[in-house]
């Protein structure tokens, strides 16, 4: 499949990937059509997806059944009204009616507009009325049900609420009879332009409200390096994203690239993440691929690996924050296999990554994709030399890379501070090595400056999480008036420390900092708490930390 979207297909080194990749887009791309039903045309009884929930039920999906259930929801939408353009929310964390609604909106035209289950009532509201939502689909569970209905007299624009079940309350519609009982779908004449809104994604910003972020109906197709080249999935390869439904992890890693390359998604539903249930199902259903965030991998090596046989795990991925690397070895030590770390955003698709043929330095981010035209820009202006860190940036005059956001929803001021004059700013600070590898120093609001040095809360926390003291922590700048500001660690203490946190611990803990990364980077200042401020996605709130200083 992938062979109609690209130029070359293996590459031998990172120069023949730069110099030959390339992506060809179609006119009136619709990865509904273009890519699930093509695969149900060609190979019908070709596994699609594995679903898997913690109450050990397990259902396989063809390509031939995700074309007939969302065929299904698209005509079920249409009944409704919902058409080309028309706004839908779905909250339906991991469980498999996610891809029929979402595929059966994409063969409407209309924007899907996937969130997270956590969700207040005042985070369902803002979201209904800056994007004008007409429908929202969601799991049929009380707390969900409960935070919509009562957002619902606020919600103007919000016309229906339909539930997957187990729930189905009064004035709410039931998305599995309603697929049941449609008429047999028509597409309609034109469901989208390659131009089209198609999905829209709520950011969980660590400041001020959630921006939305809108990709066009080309998205999917940036995905062919994600899932082919960092991912490097081969046709029915199983492959595992540990993420929700709600974020754009899951267009990363649970639908676009991974079909257009013939793999299967394995997808374990479960209410509790514990590192002993995702291992034990890794190995029974024997999956290939595996990517999740450093937090996952954390949990992991703190089980003993060696009483689960994962031998069928073949490459594994990190991302969605950066890589300790302890953790790194720690992992390879376990399993015999090398994280490949990849950065992105819910702006873009990965776009720094390392690739099958690199060998991998653990922490490092890897080497720019070839779809992206990317700069380090220092604070003058300049690209950043080698060892000099910059802001990531990347260059659009020549061409704009497929996946690369629209912009932000009828927002063009907020859009123009981060792209203009054809270069999008990220916000995030990095350097490169001498063999070209990119690190993560943090986001431009997060460094610190201290005494002429510019310190990234990256790098100090990853000296923190080597001592075994430290379970979680947070990096932050504190105005001083000799130095700028200096460095401030707030720690959360593995249990057995709690007891000895004082002075001596503090002490303990700097001098071991200064061991492990340069003096200068120490933290100063350390407090202990039990938890960290966070957003709804896990991502630490630096700038409320900094406020509360």
């Amino acid at each position: 499949m992938v062979e109609k979207y690209i130029n070359q297909q293996v590459f031998k080194n990172q120069e023949d990937f730069k110099t030959n990749f390339k992506i060809n887009v179609p006119e009136n791309f619709n990865f509904a059509y273009d890519i699930a039903d093509e695969w149900a045309k060609i190979q019908p009884d070709k596994k699609a997806l594995c679903w898997v929930n913690d109450k050990g039920e397990h259902i396989d999906f063809t390509f031939k059944e995700i074309k007939e259930k969302s065929d299904a929801a698209a005509s079920y939408f249409q009944s409704l009204g919902i058409g080309k353009g028309d706004r839908v929310m779905l909250i339906l964390k991991r469980r498999y009616q996610y891809w029929f609604a979402i595929l059966g909106l994409h063969k409407t035209g209309a924007v899907a507009i996937p969130a997270t289950h956590l969700l207040t009532k005042k985070d369902i509201i803002y979201r209904c009325n800056a994007a004008s939502i007409s429908a929202v689909v969601c799991v049929g569970e009380n707390a969900v049900i409960e935070q919509i209905n009562s957002a619902f007299p606020d919600c103007p624009t919000l016309k229906h609420r339909i539930s997957i079940g187990p729930e189905i309350p009064a004035g709410w519609s039931d998305f599995r009879k309603g697929s049941e009982d449609a008429k047999p779908f028509v597409k309609p004449e034109n469901p989208s332009d390659n131009e089209d809104i198609m999905l829209l994604y709520f950011t969980s910003g660590t400041t001020g409200q959630p921006k939305m972020v809108i990709h066009n109906y080309t998205y999917p197709l940036g995905h062919i390096i994600t899932a082919g080249y960092w991912q490097n999935l081969k046709e029915n390869d199983l492959h595992l994203t540990v993420a929700d439904t709600g974020w754009a992890k899951a267009a990363w890693g649970k639908l676009y690239g991974q079909w257009i390359m013939g793999a299967c998604i394995f997808v374990y539903d479960h209410e509790k993440f514990t590192a002993a249930d995702m291992l034990r199902v890794m190995q029974d259903y024997k999956v290939t691929s595996f990517c999740a965030p450093p937090t996952v991998y954390r949990f992991l090596i703190l089980e003993d690996i060696s009483k689960y046989d994962l031998s069928s795990l073949k490459y594994c991925e990190v991302a969605g924050e950066p890589l300790n690397p302890v953790v790194f070895e720690e992992f390879y030590k376990a399993t015999g296999v090398k994280m490949m770390e990849g950065f992105g955003q819910t702006e873009m698709t990965v776009s720094i990554a390392n690739y099958p043929w690199m060998e991998p330095k653990p922490g490092s981010m890897g080497i720019p994709s070839p779809a992206y035209d990317m700069d380090l820009l220092t604070a003058d202006g300049r690209s950043a030399e080698d060892g000099e860190q910059g802001e990531i940036i990347f260059r659009t005059d020549r061409v704009k890379p497929v996946g690369l956001f629209m912009g932000y929803y009828l927002d063009p001021e907020l859009t123009r501070q981060v792209y203009h004059d054809n270069v999008y700013y990220t916000g995030d600070i990095a350097w490169r090595d001498e063999d070209g590898y990119y690190w993560f120093v943090g986001r431009n609001d997060d460094v610190i400056k201290s005494s002429g040095y510019r310190i990234g809360p990256f790098e100090v926390e990853s000296a923190l999480m080597t001592h075994p003291a430290v379970v979680e922590c947070a990096i932050t700048g504190v105005p001083d008036e000799v130095r700028g500001q200096v460095v401030k660690a707030t720690i959360i203490l593995a249990q057995q420390y709690k007891a000895k946190a004082g002075p001596g611990l503090v002490k303990e803990i700097q001098e071991h900092v200064k061991k492990v990364t340069a003096p200068y980077k120490y933290p100063r200042i350390i407090e202990f708490v039990d938890e960290l401020p966070k957003t709804i996605s896990g991502k630490i709130r630096r700038v409320q930390i900094r406020e509360e200083n």
